[in-house]
């Protein structure tokens, strides 16, 4: 089922499958509801998932507000209520959206039944940067000057392909043409990337903040899948990430980062591991 459904005045669009208890999807910066598509076969018959587009990517409009780490998790929280859905869901955020998933689980602990955090972004030091608004008026003035010269439609869907390729550990992008050039052509989903980009550092400090007085639910599983890639730093980096939160930690390997097209196995293994 893909339905529009509107959460904070902006209609997002949302794909529903399967059926059993919730199970929440959500991707990293400028990719779309179709890079779960892997993943998907394995959880629908055991969970209801819901993949959605965050504002300003995929097929959702663009974002109304600048993102934040609260906004995003009460955005998760508003679609479940959207879609009838109350009970409790397991949350996957992949890249970026390791900060949102974290934080729903944390401000929504009640509706939170597991956390799994699909090569995360870490940032241990984040710092607020200053002038918020300054930020979002050139994060949307350089996606103005962009679009105005035509570089979504002329080089947007090469863009998406080519960052694929270099985020997997084999293989090129395997989402469909017509899909890709229907996103990535236009100067909205152009305009999401660079307003999450710019406010990146924002949202990682939000999150800092929340950890100090908002504990994760007693007894919720947390699971941190890392794609280390040979990378040392970055494996030590998760986990440290998998020590602090209290979470299981996997190494998954081979794997890009795109580890939902390396390897959908390890996602939804982690999704429905016993509890």
């Amino acid at each position: 089922m893909s339905v529009f459904v509107r959460v904070g005045g902006v209609a997002h669009h949302v794909v529903v499958e399967g059926a059993g208890p919730a199970c929440v999807l959500s991707v990293g910066l400028g990719m779309s509801w179709f890079d779960w598509d892997p993943v998907v076969p394995l959880l629908a018959p055991h969970r209801t998932v819901v993949r959605f587009d965050r504002p300003g990517h995929g097929l959702s409009a663009p974002a109304a507000v600048a993102p934040s780490a609260t906004g995003e998790a009460h955005r998760i929280a508003g679609l479940l209520d959207a879609l009838s859905l109350p009970g409790p869901a397991t949350v996957v955020g992949h890249s970026i959206a390791g900060f949102h998933a974290e934080a729903f689980a944390r401000l929504h602990p009640a509706r939170t039944a597991g956390l799994v955090l699909v090569d995360a972004s870490v940032e241990e030091h984040a710092r607020t940067p200053a002038a918020p608004a300054l930020r979002t008026a050139a994060a949307r003035g350089l996606g103005g000057v962009l679009s105005a010269a035509g570089a979504p439609a002329a080089l947007g869907p090469a863009v998406r392909r080519a960052t694929v390729r270099l985020s997997r550990s084999g293989g090129g992008d395997p989402a469909p043409g017509d899909l890709v050039r229907r996103c990535y052509r236009t100067s909205r989903v152009l305009r999401g990337a660079l307003l999450e980009n710019t406010h990146y550092r924002a949202v990682a400090a939000e999150l800092l903040a929340l950890r100090e007085r908002a504990p994760l639910p007693a007894g919720v599983p947390v699971t941190v899948l890392a794609a280390p890639d040979g990378s040392t730093r970055w494996a030590r980096r998760q986990r440290e990430l998998a020590r602090r939160l209290g979470a299981r930690y996997e190494a998954v390997e081979p794997s890009g980062h795109l580890v939902m097209l390396d390897r959908p196995d390890a996602v939804a293994r982690a999704v429905l591991a016993p509890r």
